[in-house]
Formats: structure tokens, C-alpha cells, sequence
């Protein structure tokens, strides 16, 4: 494990007396038990507590996770839960300097969160055979979750990301096998190159994971409709936009 970058981490406000009641009514309780530093700008968070044992989760859902209140919260996507031993995981992204970013990037073994969730965000389940997710380093995260949960199953990612050598070596240590890396660029021209490989995987009977950023999203949705591809095999989910503190 690398260390941290930041050598003084922020003190979260304490919740008022009705966040307080909200989070002890709706909220479970975990401790974060690892925090490991995979890449430049990725962390994977290890949450461990007796509120997570015996949970139903399901590859695709999403958690929320306090930001010092009960009404301020941030989105993630576990990447494993197992319910016997009340541990789950989470791939985080640094990514700007919002509240989300920075729990990522201070949570450190013995801090506390209050967890909302597992819910529904995306539910892949419904389609058969080979699956293609395609997203940005958001996204990293659900690929690994959706092989995980059924080894012999062909997932296959496409990413468009920043840091190209940073993401390939999260992919790499999370077992990921099958990705295809677009750096971005500042005219979004590896959109186009994401594109590309839609025709070849829809004509072979793939379905289809759109998630991350919601223009990337909406580009590559539409691109899957003049190819006809029925809505069956299309799961999509924006994760984030521009100028906005996220997507739920």
C-alpha cells in the first residue's frame, strides 16, 4: 500500500440532532478497515461491520455514503458484499475536490461511515451471454463486480479515462482481463473510437452496460439504436455529469 498524499485530513462537520436520527433510522453502520492505494487517483475502501452482515447485494447496485450528514451523501458501486462476514468493497475515484473525492481520498482503517443501501441503480441479470460495459473509471468498479459474480461469463470493459497507465493497472490488479482503454481528448474524438467497437459486439449477440458520464452515455445509447439493437440487451446508467455533484 502507497501512502497518502495529503498529510493532514479535514474533520467532517457533526450531523444536527435530526441528521443524527436519520442516520441511526436509515443508515447502517461500518468501519473502514483498508484503504488501498491501486493507482494515482484510485483507492480501494474496505467497509466491514455487523450492519452489513446477512445484506442481499446484487452486482449493479449502488450504496450512499454519508458525507457528515444525513442529507449530504455521495454514490458508489460495491465491487464485492459478502453478507457472511459483513465486508464489502468499493473502487474509488479521485476527481476533483467535492466532498465525495475527498473521502476517497483521506479514508483511512478505523474511520467510521454511515451506509445507505444496497439499492437498485442497474440491473444487468435480465440479459444472457457475453456483456460489454462501457464507461470511464466510474465504471471500473461494475465490471469487476459483474465477473466476479459469474466467472464464466465473458465481461468486457471500455474505458474512456485520463490516466491511461493508472487505469490499466487498477484493471490488472482487480483480474480484469478483457479492456480497451481511450484516452480522452479535449474534441471527445474517443467517443468515436468507443463507437467503433459497438457494430462488431452488437452483430455477436452482446448486451450492453452504458454507464459513467451521461453525454458519453446518451452518444453511445443512440449509436446502439441505429444499429437496432433491442432495448433487451441495453442497460445504461449515468453516473455523473459536468457541473453537477452527481447522478443517483
Amino acid at each position: 500500500m502507497l501512502p497518502m498524499e495529503s498529510p493532514e485530513r479535514p474533520v467532517a462537520k457533526a450531523p444536527g440532532r435530526i441528521g443524527q436520527a436519520l442516520i441511526r433510522l436509515l443508515m447502517k453502520r461500518a468501519t473502514v478497515t483498508a484503504s488501498e492505494r491501486l493507482a494515482r487517483d484510485f483507492r480501494l475502501i474496505t467497509l466491514e461491520g455487523p450492519a452489513l452482515e446477512g445484506v442481499a447485494w446484487t452486482p449493479g447496485q449502488k450504496i450512499q455514503i454519508a458525507m457528515g450528514s444525513a442529507f449530504t451523501a455521495r454514490t458508489y458501486t460495491p465491487i464485492e458484499w459478502n453478507p457472511g462476514t459483513g465486508r464489502a468493497c468499493i473502487l474509488g475515484h479521485v476527481h476533483g475536490d467535492g466532498p465525495g473525492s475527498a473521502w476517497v481520498r483521506d479514508a483511512a482503517p478505523g474511520d467510521m461511515c454511515d451506509i445507505f443501501g444496497p439499492r437498485g441503480s442497474l440491473d444487468a441479470s435480465r440479459m444472457n451471454g457475453p456483456l460489454a460495459v462501457f464507461g470511464d473509471e466510474t465504471s471500473i468498479g461494475l465490471a469487476h463486480a459483474l465477473a466476479y459474480q459469474d466467472p464464466g461469463r465473458m465481461v468486457a470493459g471500455y474505458f474512456e479515462v485520463g490516466d491511461v497507465e493508472g487505469s490499466c493497472r487498477v484493471a490488472e490488479q482487480l483480474g480484469l482481463v478483457r479492456v480497451a482503454l481511450f484516452e480522452r481528448t479535449a474534441d471527445d474524438a474517443h467517443v468515436g473510437e468507443m463507437e467503433v467497437r459497438l457494430a462488431t459486439l452488437a452483430a455477436g449477440g452482446t448486451g450492453f452496460v452504458l454507464t459513467g458520464k451521461a453525454g458519453t452515455v446518451q452518444r453511445l445509447r443512440q449509436r446502439l439504436k441505429r444499429l437496432a439493437v433491442p432495448a433487451s440487451r441495453i442497460a445504461t446508467k449515468a453516473y455523473w455529469a459536468p457541473g453537477k455533484t452527481g447522478l443517483d
